[in-house]
């Protein structure tokens, strides 16, 4: 078990290292992490005893990693068992190609090219982007930056300090199959549904604290406002408070229309003001960033007062 001064220096020093090299370009992990889900997925997801078997590939796949990543920072001496700490923190952020991915969304966008900024956001959302205009590719910028912030870098953060890296390692493993699995469509309702409430739980605690960061950091009043009567409307129990207060905080308007496959839909409103701009993206990756040094700082200064409330 960390200390949590231990703990907190080595969350620092995961984050840079997300910093300076950001996710592997070449062999990432999650490559073979999602062919093997793949794999167990296509022999379990058979449409007979669905939630059970969907349950049992949930484990089957994120279990053996986890346990092992475990195992090793118990048995490891210290130098090793803290490098891997800090390794598998660098494996679950994804601090740095958030911002790679959106802030060039902003750049094209500021400089009138539309036709980049549609095949900059398609790369991001599942939307169609096509015929966007710049509110439209404007606003999903904006919610994916709110939203993955707390996906990509907050809900990593809060389980790194509660379990390590091993529980940095479970959350992004679970996010990620929930990113696979989680669909309510007749291939994953039943199988998936495990993926999708577990990942629900992990994160449950994770976004409300990020929520609440997106308040304290921007338009306080506004993004409180905005959380208690409307993130209940978001089919999503965690990205309705995450992006509810975000927008409040930025004060802008969130949600609506959205084409997905051809078709219109017509999502809740979250937020207040006007549409989202060019510059609201910007905006939106420095909550983000200001985010991250609150919740790195808040960490160092609970190991500062543990230091000197126990010496």
């Amino acid at each position: 078990m960390l200390s949590l001064t231990v703990t907190a220096a080595l969350a620092v020093a995961g984050f840079a290292a997300d910093r300076r090299f950001g996710e592997p370009r070449r062999a990432h992990p999650l490559i073979a992490f999602g062919q093997f889900a793949n794999r167990v997925e296509a022999r379990l997801n058979t449409g007979r005893r669905g939630r059970p078997l969907g349950l049992l590939a949930w484990f089957a796949v994120v279990g053996p990693p986890v346990l092992l990543a475990a195992l090793l920072c118990a048995l490891l001496p210290w130098p090793l068992a803290w490098a891997l700490h800090v390794a598998l923190l660098w494996f679950a952020l994804g601090a740095r190609s958030l911002a790679e991915h959106i802030a060039p969304i902003g750049a094209a966008l500021a400089r009138r090219d539309l036709a980049a900024a549609r095949t900059l956001t398609a790369r991001i959302v599942s939307r169609d982007t096509a015929e966007a205009d710049a509110t439209a590719l404007s606003r999903a910028a904006v919610e994916s930056a709110l939203e993955n912030g707390n996906d990509a870098i907050f809900g990593a953060l809060f389980w790194f300090a509660i379990a390590g890296g091993p529980g940095a390692l479970a959350f992004r493993l679970a996010n990620t199959l929930d990113a696979m699995w989680g669909y309510r469509t007749p291939r994953f309702l039943r199988f998936g549904w495990a993926a999708a409430r577990i990942d629900d739980v992990l994160n449950w605690i994770p976004a409300r604290l990020t929520a609440a960061s997106y308040a304290l950091l921007g338009d306080t009043r506004c993004a409180l406002r905005c959380w208690r009567d409307q993130a209940r409307r978001w089919d999503s129990p965690n990205a309705g408070p995450v992006m509810a207060a975000g927008a409040g905080s930025l004060n802008v308007l969130l949600g609506g229309a959205a084409v997905y496959h051809g078709a219109i839909e017509e999502r809740p409103t979250l937020g207040a003001g006007a549409p989202p701009r060019a510059q609201d993206v910007d905006a939106a990756l420095r909550l983000v960033e200001r985010t991250t040094i609150l919740w790195l700082a808040a960490l160092l200064a609970l190991a500062f007062v543990s230091v000197a409330t126990h010496g």
